[in-house]
This record gives structure tokens, sequence and C-alpha cells, in this order.
């Protein structure tokens, strides 16, 4: 199966996996048109959300092909052909491998490096780590100043890392905000593009 196909695989479950439940014709459908009405709200539309789907699944491919461990240890990101990953490898020599990897997708225009590296290829309190990106996500989602759905959320040791675009720097501050705010965060690092921004068109 092609990495396309692989990808439009995956997008379209999404889609569909919240209309199951309902088991029937016509809540799948719903199901389904919401999830590609999602889609389409976000800034970079459908077809963006469809090619960033597709750049996921041929990273995570490739990842999977060099290492289980690695596969398993990073978090990924995509954003408009902008890559972020995150999370914890072993050595030096992983955390290069990913980075290259990354870049062999079709369709990259940035791979931005957050990994870190520990002997034990694991974070320090995953359940603390996944605790907090919850947290956030459920601020963003009831602050109706913040487009939540034009973000992306990742915690690794306690720093969050934000990715996405921001309507302006007003929405961009007040993201920022929430982040310092959720108990247990020492770091945020901001990988937000505005909706201004250049680069989005490049």
């Amino acid at each position: 199966m092609s990495d396309t196909r692989i990808s439009l695989a995956v997008l379209s479950l999404a889609f569909l996996l919240p209309a199951l439940s309902a088991c029937t014709t016509t809540s799948v459908a719903v199901g389904a048109g919401a999830g590609a009405a999602v889609a389409a709200s976000q800034e970079r539309g459908l077809t963006g959300t469809l090619t960033d789907t597709r750049i996921r699944a041929a990273i995570n491919i490739l990842w999977l092909k060099q290492s289980s461990d690695m596969y398993q240890g990073l978090g990924l990101a995509v954003y408009e052909g902008r890559v972020l990953v995150t999370g914890v490898v072993r050595s030096e020599e992983q955390r290069a491998d990913a980075v290259r990897l990354a870049w062999r997708a079709t369709g990259v225009n940035e791979v931005i490096n957050e990994i870190a590296i520990d002997a034990s290829g694991r974070t320090k309190d995953y359940a603390r780590d996944t605790w907090i990106t919850a947290q956030l996500k459920t601020k963003f989602l009831f602050d109706k100043a913040v487009t939540a759905i034009n973000y992306s959320v990742d915690t690794v040791n306690y720093t969050v890392y934000l990715f996405g675009v921001a309507q302006d720097k007003a929405e961009l501050e007040r993201v920022i905000n929430h982040a310092r705010n959720v108990k247990f965060v020492r770091r945020v690092v901001n990988h937000v593009l505005l909706k201004s921004d250049p680069r989005r068109k490049g």
C-alpha cells in the first residue's frame, strides 16, 4: 500500500471513529461529514490536513522500519509541511537518524528537532506529561479567544511544546500564558507561527 493510501486511510478512520458506536449508516455519514468539516475549518484547510496526514504517516513508517524504539519514543506533529519532533531517544545517533528520516517524507519543508537524549530512552514521568497536555488542551478548548483546532501540544519532561498557527499575537500570548499556568510545567517552547507569517506561504 502506498504512503498516500495509508495516510488517507488513517484520516478516514479519524473521521469515522466517533460515529461507529452508533452503528447506523446515517450516524457514520454524519460523523464522517463532521470530521471533514473540522479539517476544513483549520487554517490549513482540508487539502492541507490530508497532506500533513500523509507526511505524518510516511515519517512514522520510516521510523518504524528503522527502530521500534524510535517509533515508540518520539512524538510527531505536522502542520503545513512543518514537522516538530519531540520525545526521548537513547543516543545522538538515534536523534540524527530520526531527523534524517523525517526529511525523507515528500512535502516536508522544515524539521524542528526537539528530541532529548536519555540512556533509558524514556521520559521521566510520562503520566504527568500526559496530564499536563490534557489540561492545556482543555484550556484551549474552553477559551473562546483561542482557535484550539489550529494547535498541537506535546509535553516531554515537564516542558510544553506548542505548534500550529495563531490568528494573531494576542491569541498566541493567551496560548503561551495558558501553558505557563498549568501546574507542574517548567518550560514552554513556542513553535507556533502567526497566520500572517510569510513562511506559511513558502
